[in-house]
């Protein structure tokens, strides 16, 4: 496995794409409320600000500005992603049956140190990828992204049509940066 440093730049803004494991789910906009609850107690415990967000059926993409000092997003997302998928467990989700094994001889998937007879269950890829921000430019090309992901993904026609992107916050405080 590979040493990844992240960069630790205090109150960066910072451009993310989390995953689910398994692609093929719809399981965020299933279950935005779980989603949103997950988030809204993190950010009350360690808080951010949230320039963009847009949640796909199996994947996100977010703008997060730092407070001053602090630069440690990993926590908050592994904090997000641990309370989404306890409140999942809660609901009833159970683990899958077994990893796959690869020729390597490691397990496949998110997490091969879950522990299924522990109630672990695999629902995040293991990591997220991220990107600091480095200008006025460089953020308007991401939040552009943000907006547009679900047209791209041709889940609608219009940005301001997906029902789960802070495009709507934006256009209401006339922040939207058109396509």
């Amino acid at each position: 496995m590979s040493n990844y440093l992240r960069p630790r730049i205090p109150a960066s803004l910072v451009f993310f794409t989390v995953a689910l494991a398994d692609r093929s789910s719809d399981m965020l906009i299933d279950e935005i409320d779980k989603l949103r609850h997950a988030v809204s107690v993190t950010k009350a415990a360690r808080p951010f600000e949230i320039e963009a967000w847009v949640v796909l059926p199996n994947h996100m993409h977010a703008i997060w500005r730092l407070p001053k000092g602090d630069s440690d997003y990993s926590v908050r997302w592994g904090a997000i992603k641990a309370r989404f998928t306890m409140s999942m467990r809660k609901a009833g989700l159970t683990p899958p049956p077994c990893l796959p094994i690869v020729k390597s001889g490691r397990y496949a998937g998110v997490n091969p140190g879950l522990r299924a007879h522990k109630g672990e269950v695999a629902i995040w890829q293991r990591r997220f990828w991220e990107h600091h921000i480095r200008d006025q430019a460089d953020f308007d090309a991401h939040l552009r992204y943000c907006h547009m992901s679900p047209v791209r993904l041709g889940l609608v026609k219009k940005p301001e049509d997906w029902w789960c992107s802070s495009i709507h916050r934006d256009v209401r405080e006339g922040r939207f940066v058109g396509a």
